[in-house]
């Protein structure tokens, strides 16, 4: 066929020709004449075509440990990869072939059959589908399909994106209207028209043969939560979450009512300092009056008391709270709303002694990959609070996008935050994970000073941290791509030395690499002073900024993160390394070298850098500041025990971000269905993040498994120096596939609140660390009977308290937790169901019918039984599962 500009190599494309931007309008000079219009408007009338009339299905015809091909053709890579077919059928006969139609999926595909379509992977998760010389157009109903070879594997719907979309020259590009995410009715969960069913067990959710997953079946999670026993209902009703140090009962089943609400006197505390926690007592029904039961919070401070700590006393007829500091008079306040039951204002009394485990008790959340609202983030740092977690670790730049605007670097969220059609990059830059051609999606956006402004200052509210994150030098293309359009207009305007001040890339840079999740082109060039001229700006103005909202900033995120075997062709990075004066002459030392220098940067500037472990581990300590946090993400079937072990032997603050029960975009439960990546773990249900032992990593070789199901062995033989500890534990929610804030709620909620009890609670049943060091796995025995029954038994009070009173919190919130999928069994003609939360109403129907509130063992006649669970409020349904 005859080739536009728009169908050459992506290599060209994005460096010589100008086509359709965002707005749809031409950066080329059109074509005059009326045959110039009539060949626009023909473009347009196939693009509206293909996008409303064409049907796309997306199949994965077999998951594979290798050797996969298509169309009779192997494909010869390494490692893991799927066979897939992308369907095209369209509903009315459409003639043009001048068209292509992009798409996002997070693996690229390697190998195409031949026939009438081609797909190339263009960069990051972003393909092209276009038609080949043999396409001939579609008749009416006709299915065109191509089949290919994807390097990696695919196990869950939600790494296959919505919103394809067609474009052509002069014509404006369109959304394929049945790849739209749609929402379901009932649950509100997200549902992908576009994506054959992931149904067959042995061929599409499974890794290869060592893959010994079990779907998470209805009789699966039956057996699951059987040992999640009844509960004394005293228990529940003194219980709070996170579980105080201490809980002393006054006598017997005395209680106090706080139906006129509460008189709170303040001794060395400020009202900002509590003015939260008061607002989340009025929510449940306990204002502040002055009629009300008297409440007094007081500050004590006392040496060697930790930050944090208070004392909680309920009499007969008021309350007293002796606290630390100001965070522990709001932290005694939440426990008095923790005590209460929705619907019930009386609350046992009792005298709570409680200070936290760890320090650092945070969250991570990623708004670069796909953008997340200001009241997203306000809504979770309210309940993080109210669970008394103290660290917001906000990710706001990444490959994706640039989420924060900086005065005086208006590109960064000008261009870098929004995501368009345009392949030159000067208004936006490249499309990514299904966020469409427009560049104004919900995953578009960036938090203007105003909006950042705010979320600081609710986060000092709450007595929360805000560690903000713009990664670099690698997961840094929004940045660079910003810069380089930056550095495009002001040569246009003749500003030579203000288009290289701030600019991320050596032009004449050779290089060939890829990232992790296939980018060519997103890591900051280590070598250029106007790198480090950049983030000197970035540094003065986020501080600015911090400063301003009254949160001053003292520690900075910076990544850390490298990509492999980039600099190693760039004339800049040769001539760097050149120069002895520099200290390095070994590309593979560049890395390093960037975080030393950044992390001497930031000391200078009063603010303590932290990384993520992998990319701090290559720097040299004694060129690293005095202070430094470490986020150990490393998996623990894989040597993460040993890299968190090592860096914290260094003397930094080593933060536990283990993605075996930490990573909150992995799925709950093994199932196609659920959630985003799942690299590290199939299934991280709330009960695995409770059964976390932070200060002992190596002892879940002992009853958790690797992410094939098998079992692993951790060597500690090189322990931890004695006496040192973890600096704390932080939860991380990545949102590649999360793509909008109800669903970031979804993967967050009830998973935040396991979270919140560990990092603040260290349970009897935990396995003591063992400073001499020792050999874990499935075979040893220091995680003994006796702690395992235990652990269990305070499981299922956790799970109690949850469902009974916390749930219902968080419904009042309006937070769209996720309503837990239902394990069921038929024995002997009857249907028997749980639920990994006891308190759960379920409902089960035959036969499709109308369903039925289960109320215990019930008699069934059909083999099509549904099962679901309800919120804790009763109003919204959890998706349903068949029992088999």
């Amino acid at each position: 066929m005859t080739g536009l500009q728009i169908f050459k190599p992506m290599a060209l494309l994005f460096s010589s020709i100008a086509l359709t931007g965002c707005n749809g309008a031409s950066d080329s000079p059109p074509p005059s004449g009326q045959h110039a219009d009539q060949s626009a408007s023909a473009s347009q009338e196939v693009i509206d075509a293909l996008a409303h009339a064409l049907q796309v299905e997306y199949r994965v015809v077999a998951n594979k440990p290798g050797g996969c091909s298509a169309g009779g053709a192997a494909y010869d890579g390494a490692g893991p990869c799927y066979e897939g077919e992308l369907s095209l059928e369209a509903r009315t006969p459409i003639s043009g072939d001048q068209w292509e139609m992009y798409f996002s999926q997070t693996e690229p595909v390697a190998l195409v059959a031949p026939g009438e379509f081609v797909i190339e992977h263009v960069n990051g998760d972003l393909h092209r589908l276009r038609p080949a010389d043999a396409f001939k157009g579609f008749e009416p109903s006709e299915k065109k399909t191509v089949s290919f070879v994807v390097r990696g594997q695919v196990l869950t719907e939600a790494k296959l994106l919505p919103n394809y979309f067609v474009v052509a020259e002069g014509a404006e590009p369109k959304i394929v209207e049945s790849t739209r995410l749609r929402s379901d009715p009932e649950t509100g969960l997200p549902v992908r028209p576009y994506i054959a069913a992931l149904s067959d067990h042995s061929r599409l959710f499974s890794k290869g043969p060592q893959d010994a997953t079990p779907l998470a079946t209805a009789s699966f999670l039956f057996d699951a939560n059987k040992d999640t026993g009844p509960v004394d209902p005293s228990e529940v009703a003194r219980g709070v979450i996170p579980t105080p140090k201490e809980i002393v009962l006054a006598g017997a089943g005395g209680r106090l009512d706080l139906a006129q609400g509460v008189s709170v006197s303040l001794e060395g505390v400020e009202r900002s300092d509590i003015a939260a926690p008061l607002a989340r007592l009025e929510s449940f029904g306990v204002p502040e009056r002055t009629e009300g039961v008297p409440v007094a919070v007081s500050l004590q401070p006392r040496a060697g008391a930790v930050e944090g700590a208070y004392t909680l006393e309920v009499k007969a007829d008021s309350i007293s709270i002796n606290a630390a500091d100001a965070a522990g008079a709001a932290y005694g306040l939440y426990s008095v709303a923790s005590l209460i039951d929705l619907g019930d204002t009386t609350i046992p009394t009792l005298t709570i002694i409680d200070e936290p485990r760890f320090a650092f008790r945070g969250m991570h959340v990623d708004v670069a990959r796909n953008f997340h609202s200001r009241q997203a983030i306000l809504k979770i740092l309210d309940q993080m609070a109210a669970y008394k977690l103290n660290k917001l670790h906000l990710h706001l730049a990444d490959d994706e996008g640039w989420r924060l605007e900086i005065p005086g670097l208006p590109e960064l969220t000008e261009v870098g935050a929004r995501r368009c059609f345009d392949p030159e990059e000067n208004e936006c830059v490249l499309m990514q994970l299904g966020s469409g051609p427009t560049g104004a999606a919900p995953v578009d956006g960036y938090y203007s000073v105003a909006d950042y402004t705010e979320i600081l200052q609710a986060a000092t509210a709450r007595h929360i941290e805000v560690i903000p994150s713009l990664d670099m030098p690698g997961h840094a293309r929004a940045a660079v791509k910003a810069m380089e359009a930056r550095y495009r207009r002001l040569m246009a305007e003749g500003d030579e030395a203000g288009a290289k001040a701030f600019l991320l890339s050596d032009p004449d840079d050779a290089t060939k690499y890829e990232s992790i999740q296939y980018y060519k082109d997103n890591t900051l060039n280590v070598c250029m002073e106007s790198t480090y001229a950049f983030i000197d700006a970035l540094i003065a103005g986020m501080k600015k900024i911090h400063e301003e909202a009254g949160q001053p900033l003292t520690r900075y995120h910076i990544g850390a993160d490298e990509t492999a075997g980039a600099w190693k062709d760039s004339p800049a990075c040769k001539s760097f390394m050149a120069d002895p004066a520099n200290g390095v002459s070994d590309p593979e030392k560049l890395g390093a070298y960037f975080i030393e220098r950044v992390s001497t940067m930031l000391a200078a500037n009063g603010v303590e850098p932290a990384g993520w472990n992998d990319g701090l581990g290559h720097t040299d300590p004694d060129k690293m500041p005095d202070v430094v946090q470490s986020n150990a993400w490393g998996v623990l079937s894989s040597g993460g025990a040993a890299a968190a072990h090592e860096q914290a032997n260094r003397g930094w603050e080593v933060v536990i971000s283990a993605p075996d029960a930490l990573y909150f975009d992995f799925p709950y439960e093994a199932d196609p269905k659920e959630g985003g990546y799942y690299w590290a773990a199939r299934r991280v249900n709330t009960r695995k993040v409770f059964e976390l032992m932070p200060e002992n990593l190596p002892a879940h070789a002992e009853f958790w498994k690797d992410s094939s199901e098998q079992p692993f062995t951790v060597d500690d033989r090189a322990p931890l120096k004695r006496g040192v500890r973890f600096a704390g534990v932080q939860g991380q929610v990545w949102s590649e596939t999360i793509l909008t804030d109800g669903m970031l709620e979804y993967m967050v909620f009830p998973r935040l609140l396991a979270l919140a009890e560990r990092a603040w609670h260290k349970a009897e049943w935990e396995v003591p660390y063992d400073y001499s060091g020792a050999i874990y796995s499935q075979d040893t025995d220091r995680f003994t009977d006796s702690m395992r029954a235990a652990r269990d038994r305070d499981w299922a009070r956790f799970a109690a308290i949850l469902s009974e009173k916390e749930l219902p919190k968080l419904d009042r919130a309006g937070i769209a937790y996720r309503v837990p999928t239902v394990g069921a069994r038929i024995k002997d003609g009857a249907l028997e169901a749980n639920a990994i939360f006891p308190g759960l109403a379920i409902e089960y129907r035959e036969d499709g019918g109308a369903w039925r509130r289960y109320e215990g063992e019930t008699p069934v006649s059909s083999d099509r039984i549904e099962v679901r669970a309800l919120s804790a409020d009763g109003t919204r349904p959890g998706r349903a599962i068949a029992v088999e």
